[in-house]
């Protein structure tokens, strides 16, 4: 036996000892599938182990503490679908995987109610009416959530492109935002409750409070109480510090979210506005009670083709004066897969074969002509019937024609059916899984995936950015949420071969230093993870990147739960955790 097979024994004999009830595996099968999410990264754990209760997590908490005062390298790290494009859920010690347990949808409620979300165009915020709540386990894939929550035509809009893939602790985690973000907002604007174990075992509910009932919590002899008590402090003689600090653009989910913590102007102390995103460094959440709302019924899309990407800041910027729902895109080399793999398309689309075969004739001709367009842009205009959908589509839709004509091409279509719709968003959300599956010899890398610039920038970041990305050999996919800004560019690598490695290594560095010229954030969905984690100094200087690290140690100070991420990780160190095995 040798000292990992030997650490992993013990450890879980003294889990068992604690009386944890769960599933317990140190199997090679089980570690492997544990030591990989959808990064660039590999970190096999020593352990993975299934709690089936939240008295399993209580347990497991405390003896990990315990273990930790005691000398004993030991850390706990949350893992749900293992969709994370960063690195988040991967450690060497224990992974704590929520999904085979942690199952479970509870209260469905209807229930108006008002919130307003940060929009992308100069600013503009957007009210949106929620029409309930819900209560889940974290474990709970969103494909399962959503077909629960639409029984009574609500849904959670924060969803991303990994919809059928994700669980809602995962979105939670990550702060995840999608198609939908650009008018919903994301994951933070709709969670109001968390149900969380702290390192002292005990389980806490987080939600917003009244500047009195902060009062009342600070009076608390519990780790609880201390934890308002030094986060009060720290947000609020810092306040200045952190508005400032927050980067100016719809999304972002870089580093920890104090500066959401405390709204002087509505008189709210809301520390779930910091625990979500937060990526389990802060403990773990056992429950969560989102708002929903009720989605419009009618869609179309305003379809764009570009011949190239030089105007693509202009038509985007034009573009979000009408407020489409979601303004997407996705490139040629998507588009090519979508043509490449029919099949899978057409069974992710479900219905009949021949009309679906019919819908995608246009690709197929366009491959065939050398029509395709480098870039696709898919406008969604909303309504509550057909006619005012149809209506905004075609306003947009004359207006892009008018703008362009004089300067340059840009055909565009709007969708006639529902079926229509729904082809153009698959190949939009399948892109990334279709590159992970199926593309042989080489395999995605993402590293500069999921970066945030105001749209106002576009124009003059855009053309920066190619420079950069030009002048490095490598086949990328670029797609993402154009109408915030949020783009994700996905390199196709052989990580076996050094140079590419070499090549992760400078390009980073160098994109996001372009990033932060234009005040843009180096995430807006994805978190950060190890890839990101390193470059948070950076992005927020020297005494914002100090009080992460203090707001570590408030509820860590051991470092049980998921280290080495937000804080403590540089990129030299993340990059040393790179799956240079054979490309899949």
């Amino acid at each position: 036996m040798n000292s990992s097979d030997d650490m992993s024994a013990r450890f879980t004999e003294a889990i068992k000892d604690t009386g944890f009830e769960g599933d317990i595996a140190s199997d090679e099968k089980t570690l492997t599938s544990h030591s990989k999410d959808a990064s660039l990264f590999i970190i096999k754990p020593t352990l993975v182990v299934f709690p089936k209760h939240t008295d399993d997590v209580k347990r497991l908490v405390r003896w990990a503490e315990t273990q930790k005062k005691a000398g004993v390298d030991v850390s706990l790290t949350a893992r749900s679908a293992g969709t994370d494009m960063s690195g988040g859920p991967l450690t060497s010690s224990i992974s704590v995987d929520f999904t085979r347990y942690f199952n479970h949808i509870g209260e469905i409620h209807e229930e108006l109610g008002k919130l307003t979300t940060e929009g992308a165009h100069d600013g503009v915020t957007s009210d949106v009416t929620t029409a309930g709540w819900a209560i889940t386990e974290p474990g709970v894939y969103f494909r399962d959530f959503d077909k629960a929550t639409l029984k009574w035509d609500m849904i959670l809009p924060s969803y991303p492109a990994s919809r059928e893939l994700c669980t809602i602790g995962g979105m939670v985690s990550n702060n995840s935002g999608g198609e939908k973000t650009l008018l919903y907002g994301k994951t933070e604007d709709y969670v109001l409750e968390l149900h969380m174990v702290l390192r002292d075992g005990n389980e806490y509910v987080f939600k917003p409070l009244s500047l009195v009932e902060l009062e009342e919590k600070k009076k608390l002899q519990t780790l609880e109480g201390e934890v308002y008590r030094q986060m009060s402090e720290l947000v609020e003689k810092n306040d200045v510090l952190l508005k400032k600090a927050k980067p100016p653009v719809s999304k972002n989910s870089a580093g920890y979210y104090l500066w959401n913590v405390l709204d002087t102007k509505r008189g709210v102390f809301d520390i779930t506005k910091l625990l979500v995103g937060s990526q389990g460094t802060l403990g773990f959440v056992t429950k969560i009670k989102v708002r929903l709302i009720r989605p419009r019924t009618h869609s179309r899309l305003l379809v764009l083709f570009l011949k190239d990407m030089n105007r693509l800041g202009d038509i985007t910027n034009h573009l979000l004066q009408f407020k489409p729902e979601s303004l997407e895109s996705y490139d040629d080399h998507t588009f090519k897969l979508a043509v490449k793999f029919f099949p899978i398309m057409i069974h992710r689309m479900k219905g009949n074969l021949i009309n679906l075969a019919i819908q995608f004739l246009p690709e197929f001709w366009a491959v065939l002509t050398g029509g395709m367009p480098k870039l696709v842009l898919m406008a969604e205009f909303t309504a509550d019937n057909d006619a005012a959908a149809l209506a905004a589509a075609q306003k947009a839709q004359a207006s892009v024609h008018e703008f362009a004509k004089q300067e340059f091409s840009a055909p565009s279509r709007i969708t006639q059916s529902p079926r229509e719709v729904q082809k153009f968003w698959t190949i939009r959300r399948e892109s990334f899984n279709m590159l992970r599956q199926h593309v042989k010899g080489l395999r995605t890398a993402p590293f500069i995936d999921d970066f945030v610039v105001a749209p106002k920038y576009l124009p003059e970041f855009l053309p920066k950015l190619y420079a950069i990305l030009d002048k490095y050999p490598m086949t990328y996919t670029i797609a993402g949420h154009v109408g915030d800004g949020n783009f994700h560019i996905i390199p196709l690598m052989d990580l076996h071969n050094p140079k590419s490695t070499q090549m992760i290594a400078e390009l980073a560095p160098k994109v996001n230093e372009l990033i932060f010229q234009y005040h843009g954030s180096i995430t807006g969905e994805h978190n950060d993870g190890l890839v990101r984690s390193g470059f948070l100094k950076e992005m927020y200087g020297p005494e914002v990147y100090a009080l992460f690290e203090k707001t570590k140690h408030v509820f860590d100070p051991d470092g049980i739960f998921n280290p080495h991420k937000k804080v403590g990780v540089t990129w030299e160190q993340a990059l040393t955790h790179v799956d240079t095995s054979q490309a899949l």
